[in-house]
């Protein structure tokens, strides 16, 4: 038994205290799957459970978010809500999931999908360990580690994201023009497909309240991108780490949004007579050292491809999730893959779009769907990088 991508839909990406700051996380989600389930065939009733990716979970989604946004969404009482957490590859996790739960025969019809809000994600405290201590430590849980334990530290390192990226940039050679080029490649890509409507079917619209006195404020179009962003003005921009070459402007940004798919069985698309749009043909995860933790999607690829009996050369899509600039290129590298393979991040990736954690996993399957319907391709990769050193992937093949 196989697993089908059914449908698919996101949100716009708003950037860091933007247009979607004011809306919760399990808001963004449940609206996204709102209306997917309300122009589809299936039945509500239909749908097994609902699967979503979720990184930060310290705030407003701490409290199993799938399964608040299968409440807010109108699904019956009876549908199921698993939120997992796999970090920056929550989303493509979700997919997985639901991918083996199909394989199993436990469900017909499934919601995958993933949400984050990074700007609503709260300051954690821990608690005293001692009486009348005045310790107090805080941390932001949007981004990175809060409370790391100790021994990982050790013996793991203590690197951030971007310090990661820059390990990469030194062990491989990946030089700081390299990567604002790619960068620069990214916001012209997405900025080409924009133009060229390729976004519209895959966006819903976000009516953010504005207060008693005014009408909400409708989001349509991802607030993210930098449409004039040349490698001159990239080069202008200074490293975060003396010595680096990871800059704001060639690594992805913190961002809001959700994104969810309809994944189901052949027997139930039969049933209400829709035919399926993708199979799932393979799924991995695979560790890497956390201080390069940005070349997890390598052994994941690897892995990926040699489950589904494939090789990069059968991909006619190739989405790898754009944390950094750096980041991408040293998977490309490791996988002899050329920078400028026109198959890679074709319709521009992360550093133009955003990164909403949990939801990007879903959004790179959706658009990888949607590059092969445009061009009439059979088979996608997508893949993520993941903090703590993980990697993860996923081989998509179109139907007709």
């Amino acid at each position: 038994m196989s697993a089908y991508i059914y449908d698919g839909l996101r949100t716009p990406f708003g950037r860091s205290a933007g247009a979607l700051a004011s809306v919760r996380p399990d808001d963004l989600l449940g609206e996204v799957i709102r209306a997917l389930v309300a122009r589809s065939p299936f039945a509500a009733e239909d749908y097994e459970d609902v699967v979503a990716g979720c990184a930060c979970q310290a705030g407003e989604d701490a409290r199993n978010v799938a399964r608040n946004a299968a409440l807010l969404a109108g699904l019956p009482l009876t549908t199921g809500g698993l939120t997992v957490n796999r970090l920056c590859g929550s989303g493509l996790a979700a997919v997985l999931d639901v991918n083996r739960m199909i394989r199993c025969d436990e469900g017909q019809l499934f919601i995958a999908g993933g949400t984050e809000s990074m700007s609503r994600a709260p300051f954690v405290v821990g608690k005293s360990e001692a009486a009348f201590s005045r310790a107090f430590q805080v941390f932001d849980s949007s981004i990175g580690a809060r409370f790391p334990n100790p021994r990982i530290e050790a013996e793991f390192g203590a690197d951030s994201m971007p310090q990661t990226a820059d390990n990469i940039a030194h062990d491989l050679g990946i030089s700081r023009g390299d990567s604002d080029a790619f960068a620069a490649r990214s916001q012209a890509l997405y900025a080409k497909a924009l133009a060229e409507g390729f976004y519209e079917e895959e966006l819903l619209q976000v009516l953010v309240p504005q207060g008693r006195k005014l009408p909400p404020k409708a989001v349509v179009a991802d607030e993210h991108p930098r449409p004039s962003t040349d490698e001159p003005a990239l080069a202008r921009l200074g490293a975060l780490f003396e010595g680096g070459v990871v800059t704001a402007g060639n690594a992805s940004g913190i961002n809001d949004g959700a994104a969810a798919l309809i994944m189901g069985n052949r027997a139930i698309g039969e049933r209400h007579g829709l035919k399926p749009r993708a199979r799932i043909v393979a799924g991995a995860v695979a560790g890497v050292a956390p201080r390069v933790m940005g070349l997890g999607p390598v052994p994941a690829i690897r892995k990926v491809l040699a489950r589904a009996g494939l090789s990069l050369a059968d991909m006619d899509v190739i989405e790898i999730n754009e944390a950094f600039a750096t980041q991408v290129l040293g998977c490309a590298k490791e996988l002899g893959l050329a920078f400028e393979d026109p198959r890679l991040n074709a319709q521009g990736g992360a550093i133009a779009i955003g990164h909403p954690l949990g939801a990007s996993g879903a959004r790179l399957a959706l658009t990888a769907l949607r590059s092969l319907e445009r061009q009439q391709g059979r088979y996608a990769l997508v893949s993520l990088c993941i903090g703590i050193g993980q990697g993860i992937a996923c081989v998509i093949e179109r139907l007709d």
